[in-house]
């Protein structure tokens, strides 16, 4: 056996991420981040707003379900040009893009939704927003282990759903559900 060979099988390689555990609840290197899903976003408007609102807050990666988006795409009005640094990534399904450690919530006035002003977000989350012209399918709110509303008078477009969620998680800060971090 050569020495390289035998050196690796007594000191096998670190895992790129030595945070990473397999475990839950799936520490990343105790980062804290969120991602935003879109179900089927009507208008390339309410995309692109809600990619200037994803680079605002700091968010990771924007995925989106649908054909709507995909055919009028050319026209984003994302006027930072926030998609070059955020992905916006089209996907079939979203539960097929969780990200690993991240709770899938949902955002929908529906009953026995949670109100925002009381929720505890997650450390790692991906929230998933519906269309302005519909809902959550019932299947994608069953999957979300959380789903969460904002009590408004009336409904807001999805751009400014978004704007507030993301603004909620930023203004609780360390009111997390691991608690502050130093």
């Amino acid at each position: 056996m050569p020495a390289m060979a035998i050196a690796q099988a007594l000191h096998p390689p670190k895992p790129y991420n030595p945070g990473f555990s397999c475990k839950a609840p799936f520490p990343v290197g105790n980062k804290r981040y969120s991602c935003i899903g879109l179900y089927n976003p009507k208008s390339p408007e309410n995309v692109g707003s809600v990619m200037r609102a994803a680079g605002c807050y700091g968010v990771a990666s924007v995925f989106y379900t649908g054909v709507r988006y995909e055919r009028a795409r050319d026209f984003i009005t994302d006027t930072k040009k926030v998609h070059h640094d955020i992905p916006l990534i089209g996907i079939d399904d979203l539960k097929k893009i969780l990200p690993l450690g991240c709770t899938p919530v949902a955002v929908e006035l529906v009953e026995g939704a949670r109100p925002l002003p009381e929720y505890t977000h997650p450390d790692r989350a991906l929230y998933i927003f519906g269309p302005e012209d519909g809902s959550l399918d019932k299947e994608i709110r069953d999957w979300c282990e959380d789903v969460v509303y904002i009590p408004t008078t009336g409904c807001m477009n999805l751009a400014a759903t978004v704007n507030v969620v993301l603004y909620d998680r930023l203004a609780k800060g360390n009111n997390t559900r691991s608690g502050p971090k130093y």
